[in-house]
This record gives structure tokens, sequence and C-alpha cells, in this order.
């Protein structure tokens, strides 16, 4: 039942309970934070770096998409200048067509992203462990 729960519904959970403040006071405490709250704050922190540089301080426009792909995810993407990458990506992303990504929007690329990560990860673990039979190391 869990798996068919949306996100706004998880959101309603969490949001009486004061998830989001308590992630606050964990931060001004300056404790360390996991390794995912740290993913967490840096998803934050990222979107914000480029968001409303153009415009609406809470979403990105085309060129704050662009840098933040270009100089975020460079690697990942190849550092590829290619407009029309860029204007798909947006496409996909800006599912209420206002011409802005907005917070939700880029979690979701980010999640998408983090999973076709995962996946090649998991190809590219199956395929170097060695067959039945095979050494261990890589005949070339």
């Amino acid at each position: 039942m869990t798996g068919n729960l949306h996100v706004s519904e998880i959101w309603k959970q969490a949001k009486p309970v004061g998830i989001c403040g308590r992630a606050a006071e964990h931060r001004m405490s300056k404790e360390p934070s996991s390794n995912l709250e740290s993913a967490m704050q840096m998803l934050i922190k990222t979107f914000h770096k480029y968001s409303g540089k153009e415009g609406d301080k809470y979403t990105l426009s085309r060129g704050e998409l662009k840098e933040l792909l270009l100089e975020e995810l460079g690697s990942y993407l190849g550092s590829s200048k290619d407009n029309e990458a860029v204007e798909k990506v947006m496409n996909d992303l800006d599912a209420n067509n206002d011409g802005e990504v907005d917070f939700t929007e880029f979690i979701i690329l980010m999640g998408a992203l983090t999973v076709a990560c995962n996946d090649f990860f998991l190809e590219y673990k199956t395929d170097d462990k060695p067959k039945d039979g095979e050494s261990a190391q890589k005949k070339d």
C-alpha cells in the first residue's frame, strides 16, 4: 500500500510532524548530518543557488536550468552545450507549462537521473562479476 502513496500524501503526513522544522533545527545545531540529510540539504542549496537570478526566485528559468545542468552535472551529461537537449529537458520537466522549473519539477529530474545512474551501476556491477568458471581477473 505504501508503494501507491503519492508524494503529496507523504508531505501531508510529514508536515504536521514538523519534519522540516526539525531539519532546520538540526542544521542550525551544526551537528554532522547523515548522508541522506546532507544530500537533501545539498539539493535544496543547489536549486536555490541557481534559481532567482532571472525572474521568480523560487523557480529556474531555461537559462538558469542550463547553467545548473552544465555546472553541476557536466560530468554526467558530458558537458554538452546542446541547446536542443536543454530545451527537451526543460519541456519534459515543465509539467505545468509555465516556462519555469519549480523545486518539485527539479527533484523529479534529480530522482530520474539517480535512478538511471543506479540502473547503470547495477548493470555495470553485474557485467563486471566473473561468470561461473572464469577467473576473477579479466582476460585481455
